[in-house]
């Protein structure tokens, strides 16, 4: 994918069977949610919390639906019970699209400490990840989509600032 922009990003989501989008807004994820309320080939429903959102895909995985879940990193500590004893043990599969916070030190001081801790997070809680860019969408979705589809595990692409339109 030669150019990542949030419309073209969500097409493609699209193209690739996901119907059921869910999550908690984030400044990060705008973009995405502003094209996925416009769009009528993908429904999306907004949560409160993070783990009401995992609870959400669950129930579009087993309804038939492919689920995507948007979330910011500091709501990750929400919801890792809910994939530990839920996705994990019974193989639901999940495409989580997490905003990056706190990277490299740079934001708000609440960001900085699940900035530093998220990736060791999801290492611990044996959850695959990849760093989403423009130069490695293709390959990335490609793992995600066997891990989705092969494994029925989650997978989640970190977003760092600036990948995705802002919209407020």
């Amino acid at each position: 994918m030669s150019s990542l922009t949030s419309q073209t990003f969500i097409d493609r989501l699209i193209r690739e069977n996901f119907k059921f989008f869910t999550g908690v807004p984030c400044s990060l994820l705008s973009g995405l949610i502003s094209c996925l309320e416009e769009t009528e080939e993908a429904k999306y429903v907004p949560s409160v919390r993070e783990d009401s959102a995992v609870g959400l895909c669950a129930g579009a995985y087993l309804a038939g639906a492919l689920p995507v879940l948007l979330m910011q990193n500091s709501g990750l500590g929400y919801c890792l019970n809910a994939f530990t004893s839920l996705n994990l043990i019974y193989r639901i599969p999940v495409l989580v699209i997490m905003s990056w916070r706190g990277q490299g030190g740079k934001d708000a001081p609440e960001h900085i400490i699940m900035g530093d801790i998220n990736q060791k997070l999801l290492e611990t809680a044996g959850m695959d990840y990849s760093v989403l860019k423009p130069e490695n969408c293709d390959q990335v979705l490609e793992t995600a989509m066997r891990k989705i589809n092969e494994e029925k595990l989650p997978y989640t692409l970190l977003v760092e600032k600036g990948l995705f339109d802002e919209r407020h």
